[in-house]
């Protein structure tokens, strides 16, 4: 059974815009490249650099606890370190993150767009090395199954914007919900080799229109009460590297059939 890769996407910037990618390359250990490098902090996180450790979403601003996020639209060139980010009603923003000024200026900017959800002054940090400000400590890579999207959009009678769920990789050709049994279960991703770690356990964040800004939908309820479970998509470990491109192959793990009762 053979899925393809329909999407790629990075979030340079915690809770911020996805950006869509033609190709990328994954490798054991490293993170997804540009994925999750930033964060800005809600007032004091805790998070330390200098020994950089996983810190709850909580303590940042993300579309789970501030949906006025997703009203800002940001785009990082790694290239040069630069993000642009604008707003209605705030102007644009550029500035090169690796700057402590333009890091407090980006700051500034986002501090009238969030407005009463700032519960202390924002910040921006980075992720040092192959840190990421991922969800989970060990969610490399987060893959989601849009046909699973479109099933639980027909049952809630909507129509789903996989984007909600935020992931790197979006797979058509899997069967709705069959990712959800291969816990350790080996897998190709394009050109790379990996390993399913868990299904991703879904939050609030889903709830927010991530064209709109608005809260509009309880995702996670709707997940629950026609499933029995909050989970959509998987996290998965690289185990050996490569390159991985719009329509390239990812092939669900093989499940041996149970052998039959001896008569």
């Amino acid at each position: 059974m053979s899925g393809h890769v329909a999407g790629i996407f990075r979030h340079p910037v915690k809770g911020f815009t996805p950006e869509p990618l033609q190709a990328v390359a994954l490798a054991p250990g490293e993170g997804f490249p540009h994925d999750r490098i930033w964060a800005v902090e809600n007032g004091p996180s805790g998070f330390d650099p200098a020994a950089p450790a996983f810190v709850p979403k909580q303590k940042f601003t993300v579309l789970a606890q501030i949906a006025k996020v997703a009203a800002a639209r940001t785009r990082y060139d790694p290239e040069t370190g630069v993000l642009h980010a604008a707003a209605p009603g705030c102007g644009e923003y550029i500035g090169r993150l690796a700057e402590p000024a333009a890091r407090e200026a980006f700051a500034a900017w986002l501090t009238p767009l969030l407005g009463e959800d700032v519960r202390g002054p924002l910040r921006v940090v980075e992720a040092p090395g192959e840190h990421r400000f991922t969800d989970h400590p060990l969610g490399q890579v987060s893959i989601v199954n849009l046909a699973s999207v479109r099933d639980l959009g027909q049952r809630m009678g909507v129509e789903l914007d996989p984007l909600r769920f935020r992931a790197n990789l979006y797979v058509e050709g899997w069967p709705a919900w069959a990712e959800n049994d291969w816990t350790g279960r080996p897998m190709l991703v394009g050109w790379a080799k990996a390993e399913v770690f868990k299904p991703i356990v879904r939050c609030a964040a889903t709830h927010v229109d991530p064209t709109t800004a608005e809260r509009d939908l309880d995702v996670v309820k709707a997940l629950f009460d026609n499933y029995g479970h909050r989970f959509c998509g998987i996290y998965v470990r690289v185990t050996a590297g490569g390159a991985v491109g719009l329509g390239d192959a990812v092939t669900a793990p093989q499940i041996e059939p149970a052998p039959e009762s001896a008569q």
